[in-house]
C-alpha cells in the first residue's frame, strides 16, 4: 500500500492569520484606533446592544462600525440611524472574518477619523472564535434564552473573549437560566473574563459595560500620545 501524504493545511492557515492579526493590531495601536471584535450567535441582541453602546459613547469617541454578514444590509441600515460611521461587509458565504478580511473592512471604513471601531462579526459561536481578527479586545454576547450551559458546549468562544455580556436579563423569570452556574462555566474556560449581565433593551447593566469599554479604549489610545 502506498504511503498517503498528509498536509497540515489548517495549522498553516491559522499560523499565517495569527501573524497578520498581530501586525494589524500593532498598526491600529500606532494609529490610536481601538478595535472591538463583537461576537455572538444570531438573535442574541448584538445590534441592539451596539446601538445602545453607541448612544452612550458617541460624545466621547468617534465611532465606526463594520457589519459582517453572509448577505443583506439590515444591520448596517439600523446602525446608520445612530449617526455612527458604518460599512457593510459581505463574507461571500464564509462564517467568520480573519485578519485580512478585517484589514479590508477597516480600509473601507476609512478609520482616519475613527477612534473606536467595532466589528460586529458573523453570528455563530464556532468559526469567529477560531480566527484572530487583529482586534484590540474580544467581546461576546450570550443571551438568556440560549441557556447557561453554552460555555461548556462552545469552549473556544468563551476562552478567547475578554468580556462576556449576558444579555436579555429581563426574561430571566421565564427561562431556566442559572446566572451563577453560567459565571462558573465561563470562568472554567477563562478565569480572566469579565462577566456583565445586561439588558440592552431596558439599559440594565449597560453602564458597567460601557465603563469597561471606555476604559479599555482610552488605555489603548494612550499609546498614540505617549
Amino acid at each position: 500500500m502506498r504511503e498517503v501524504r498528509v498536509l497540515e493545511i489548517k495549522q498553516s492557515v491559522f499560523a499565517d492569520n495569527d501573524r497578520q492579526a498581530e501586525l494589524l493590531r500593532q498598526e491600529l495601536k500606532e494609529k490610536g484606533v481601538f478595535l472591538l471584535n463583537l461576537m455572538s450567535s444570531p438573535g442574541s441582541g448584538k445590534t441592539t446592544t451596539l446601538l445602545r453602546t453607541i448612544e452612550m459613547l458617541k460624545d466621547k469617541f468617534k465611532i465606526g462600525v463594520m457589519e459582517a454578514d453572509i448577505d443583506s444590509d439590515v444591520d448596517a441600515r439600523a446602525i446608520s440611524e445612530s449617526g455612527a460611521k458604518v460599512i457593510q461587509l459581505h463574507t461571500g458565504g464564509m462564517c467568520h472574518l480573519d485578519a485580512e478580511m478585517t484589514r479590508q473592512g477597516l480600509a473601507g471604513l476609512e478609520t482616519g477619523d475613527v477612534e473606536l471601531a467595532v466589528l460586529e462579526n458573523v453570528g455563530n459561536l464556532v468559526c469567529p472564535a477560531e480566527f484572530d481578527t487583529g482586534a484590540s479586545r474580544n467581546a461576546m454576547i450570550l443571551s438568556v434564552p440560549e441557556g447557561h450551559d453554552k460555555p461548556l458546549k462552545y469552549p473556544l468562544m468563551f476562552s478567547v473573549c475578554d468580556v462576556v455580556l449576558i444579555n436579555k436579563t429581563d426574561v430571566l423569570p421565564y427561562f431556566d437560566f442559572d446566572m451563577e452556574k453560567c459565571r462558573e462555566y465561563i470562568h472554567m474556560r477563562n478565569p480572566e473574563a469579565k462577566v456583565i449581565p445586561v439588558c440592552a433593551r431596558t439599559g440594565e447593566g449597560m453602564a458597567e459595560w460601557v465603563e469597561w469599554l471606555e476604559k479599555e479604549a482610552a488605555d489603548w489610545r494612550k499609546h498614540k500620545t505617549e
